[in-house]
This record gives C-alpha cells, sequence and structure tokens, in this order.
C-alpha cells in the first residue's frame, strides 16, 4: 500500500467511490417522499433517517483509510470498487429497507449482508495497514466488535416483520456504529491529511446540496413549466445557495485550518467529533429540506391536487424547516468543536427559522420558501460584513497556500 503525505487531496478514484453516495442519498429522499404519502409518515422520516446514519458511517471508515493510503494505487484500487459495488447493493435495496416487496431477494437481508461486507473490507484493509502499528492494531481490535454488533441488530430487525420493532433494531444498530466507536476512544487513530479530510467532508456537503436540487427537479418531473414552477425553483435554488454559503465562505477554511494546527492526539479527537460525526446533522439537515422541497415543488406545480395558497403539510414543513434548522445546528457544533466559538448570529437564525416555522404555517408553500431564502441569506450577508477582515485573511491565506 502507497502511504499518503500530508498535501494529499482527493483523488478521482473516491470521487468515483462517493457517486454510490449520490445515489443513496436520491434513495433516501425518495423513501421519505413515498412514506409521506401514507398513514405512517413520520416513521417514514425516521426511518431514512436511519439510512442514512447507516450510509454515513460506512463512509466515514473509508474517509479514514484513504486519508492514510493513497486509493489510486496498487490493488487497493480494485478492492475499493468492489466495496463501492456492495455498498450499491445496499443503496439498491433501500426502498425495501423496513418493508420487503414481494418476489426476489429479501431486501432487508440483502441490507445486513452487504453492509457487513463492506465495513469488514474497511478493517481488513486498515488491517492490513498497520502491520506496523501496534497502537493502531489494538483501535482496530476495538473498533471490530461494533461491526459485529450492528451487524447482529440488523440481521435481527430483519427477522421480524413488525415495522416499529424493525425500527428499533435499527435503532440499536446505528448506537453500536456511533456509540461504540465513540467509546473506543481516538488515541490508536491516525490522520496525516488535515486538508484532505476536510476535503472529501465538504465534499459530501456538496453531495448532499446537490441531492437538494435533484429534488427540485424531481418534484415537477411531470408537471409542465409554470410561473409558479419557476419561482419555486429560483427560491430552493436560492436557499441551497445559501446553506452553501454558510459553509464555505469562511466556516469550512477556518475549520480546516484548526484541524491542522492541533497536536496530533487533538487532532484525532477533532477529527472524529467535528466532522465524522458532526457532519452527520449538516448531511442530513439537507437531505430533509431536500425532501421539503420536494413536495414545495408538487404543491405550486400540480393544481388539480393543490391550490397556490395550500401551505405545506404538517410533515412536509417539518422537513423543510426542520432540515434548516437542523444544518444549523450542525454548523453552531462543528465551529464550537474547532474554534471553540458559539456563533450567536447562527443561533438568533435558528431562533429565526423557529419562528418562521410557527408564524408561517398558514403561508402558501411558494412563499415559505422564499421566507426560508431570505432569512438564511441575511446571515450570510451578516456576517460577510461583519466579519470582513477575518473572512479575508483566511480566504486570502487558503489562495496563498494553493
Amino acid at each position: 500500500m502507497e502511504r499518503t503525505d500530508e498535501h494529499q487531496s482527493a483523488t478521482p478514484l473516491e470521487l468515483f467511490f462517493d457517486l454510490v453516495f449520490v445515489f443513496a442519498l436520491t434513495q433516501v429522499t425518495a423513501f421519505m417522499a413515498h412514506g409521506l404519502k401514507g398513514e405512517h409518515g413520520a416513521l417514514a422520516i425516521a426511518q431514512g433517517m436511519l439510512i442514512l446514519a447507516l450510509f454515513w458511517w460506512g463512509w466515514v471508515g473509508y474517509a479514514w483509510l484513504c486519508n492514510l493510503v493513497r486509493a489510486d494505487e496498487g490493488v487497493i484500487r480494485i478492492i475499493i470498487m468492489m466495496a463501492m459495488t456492495v455498498m450499491f447493493l445496499v443503496a439498491l435495496a433501500i426502498p425495501e429497507a423496513f418493508h420487503d416487496l414481494d418476489g426476489g431477494l429479501y431486501g432487508p437481508y440483502v441490507i445486513a449482508a452487504c453492509y457487513f461486507a463492506f465495513r469488514l473490507t474497511h478493517v481488513l484493509l486498515f488491517w492490513a495497514y498497520a502491520r506496523d502499528d501496534a497502537g493502531l492494531q489494538r483501535q482496530l481490535m476495538r473498533f471490530f466488535p461494533t461491526i459485529i454488533l450492528s451487524t447482529t441488530f440488523l440481521v435481527l430487525g430483519a427477522s421480524t416483520h413488525d415495522d416499529v420493532h424493525r425500527t428499533l433494531f435499527w435503532v440499536a444498530a446505528v448506537i453500536a456504529d456511533y456509540g461504540g466507536t465513540f467509546l473506543g476512544g481516538s488515541s490508536g487513530w491516525r490522520l496525516r491529511s488535515a486538508g484532505h479530510f476536510a476535503e472529501r467532508h465538504g465534499l459530501m456537503v456538496i453531495i448532499a446540496l446537490g441531492e437538494s436540487i435533484v429534488a427540485i427537479g424531481v418534484g415537477t418531473e411531470k408537471l409542465p413549466i409554470s410561473w409558479p414552477i419557476v419561482a419555486a425553483g429560483v427560491a430552493g435554488i436560492a436557499l441551497a445557495a445559501g446553506l452553501w454559503w454558510i459553509y464555505f465562505d469562511i466556516s469550512a477554511l477556518k475549520g480546516e485550518e484548526a484541524l491542522a494546527e492541533a497536536l496530533r492526539d487533538g487532532r484525532v479527537a477533532m477529527a472524529r467529533d467535528a466532522y465524522s460525526l458532526l457532519h452527520l446533522p449538516l448531511v442530513a439537515g439537507i437531505v430533509l429540506m431536500a425532501l421539503g422541497l420536494k413536495k414545495t415543488m408538487e404543491y405550486v406545480g400540480d393544481p388539480g391536487h393543490h391550490d397556490l395558497s395550500d401551505p405545506l403539510g404538517g410533515l412536509a414543513a417539518a422537513a423543510l424547516f426542520g432540515g434548516v434548522i437542523l444544518y444549523l445546528l450542525g454548523h453552531i457544533a462543528f465551529k464550537l468543536r474547532t474554534l471553540g466559538v458559539l456563533s450567536k448570529p447562527r443561533a438568533a437564525l435558528v431562533v429565526a427559522v423557529a419562528l418562521g416555522w410557527a408564524l408561517a404555517a398558514d403561508v402558501p408553500a411558494l412563499l415559505q420558501v422564499v421566507l426560508l431564502a431570505v432569512v438564511v441569506w441575511l446571515l450570510a450577508g451578516f456576517e460577510t460584513v461583519r466579519y470582513a477582515e477575518e473572512r479575508a485573511r483566511v480566504r486570502h491565506a487558503s489562495h496563498h497556500h494553493d
């Protein structure tokens, strides 16, 4: 295995690997959108978030691995492509994660088996890399039981036909993955390139934002273009762009800077907390927002089923507004963990979005999206002006480094 260096950047193979995650996000959004049409919409949203959490943790493991080993050199290329294929099968089976369809293979067992194979491949590759690193080997030995335990819960969930019980087993699987890894500590893990690690997680945010744009298009794929659709599409893109600005303008750069400056053990713990854990609410928030945008497009573009004056329904509005709130809370926690700073402007925006959610309950769906886009861009504009000097320093330093 060829080792990376501290200036490593994402390789084309890693970007190719991430395409599975693109498909998975689309599947998760479609899964939740279908669930909103039934009697148990809230449960479908919870199940969608569990599927996302499972996928995220699988992806995180390879982000750590490829920070140490070049993904595009030697036999590891073939192994990563094989792992990618296995995880694609998990994504393919997402519609049957909790409700198996008639005929064919039993979906829940397919997910459990393929997820185990994906995670096992990751550990074996890590073990091959750690042959001369006793500390990393001990860490992997503490980590391996979490894979066995989470897979066991997935199998138990697949074995029951009760929807609630299956969901609870999935909750247990996610807790085993995340909680077990956290309890295992961080002293044995290794992180060579702060830039590569931050870049990889930033690309996942981009992919999630891409899903929000796809959701806008999918929401009107069978509807004729109209002025309401144009207006809602522009508002949706503006909202997604505002979330992009909040993360990528300087927050991502300052987070990477803090990670690079952290000492060895502190860097590993920060990478685990700020990126592996706290980037999940960022991605989950965007996916929920994408669900809300998809439903919005259906509301404004289909006069046969909805009037333009109709507000989003309870769960669709919860996904739209709640997704933005979750995204902002993830940002607040990310800045607190990397910079030790509580972002008061972003906390104020959380309150503003929550109030908007309550006060705009009877506002037409289109105006709800416009309202969200406006308040998000008000924050972006305020921070751009208020922190102009610091912003210039960080961005110029980044360009100089490039």
